[in-house]
């Protein structure tokens, strides 16, 4: 079986940036600042995604879901062992049940969510006896960037709307 491609520290922040920067494009569109991105194992993107709860009314329109929608019918397979997702913010629950369920070859993430992260933050789901499948997870890729990104778009969502 094929492993996912082992990223460069330098490799990982430059895919955090343009992650950064479009999460910058769907918080100013009123969606919640968090992008994805599915590289096979060659390093290729196969699919990306931001954000699209409010826009498409939809309680699934995650980062994660959206870039593995989109993954999947590129690979035209479910299977994604040889793969890596990289995401701004560490995946809830729904999320990383997804990815375990998908084969994630490899999980990398930018801010840990204390309150909902699933990958360690609040609950680890991937370390779980019923997670069938074993990912590599890291996290705390341009942490405090993204956790600032956040923190200012909630703030200023709160403000907008007293």
């Amino acid at each position: 079986m094929t492993k996912p491609i082992e990223l460069s520290e330098r490799k990982c922040k430059e895919w955090m940036g343009r992650l950064i920067q479009r999460s910058k494009v769907i918080g100013s569109s009123g969606e919640v600042p968090v992008s994805a991105v599915i590289l096979d194992k060659d390093g290729r993107c196969i699919g990306h995604g931001s954000n699209r709860r409010n826009k498409d009314r939809n309680p699934l329109g995650h980062a994660e879901i959206i870039a593995l929608q989109q993954a999947t019918y590129i690979k035209n397979d479910w299977r994604f062992n040889d793969c890596t997702l990289i995401v701004t913010l560490e995946p809830c629950p729904m999320c990383a049940g997804a990815l375990i369920q998908a084969r994630m070859g490899q999980i990398i993430y930018g801010a840990a969510d204390s309150k909902r992260g699933a990958l360690g933050g609040a609950i680890n789901l991937y370390l779980d006896k019923s997670a069938h499948h074993k990912t590599i997870v890291h996290g705390g890729i341009m942490q405090e960037e993204i956790k600032k990104q956040l923190k200012d778009w909630f703030k200023n969502k709160r403000r907008i709307n007293f």
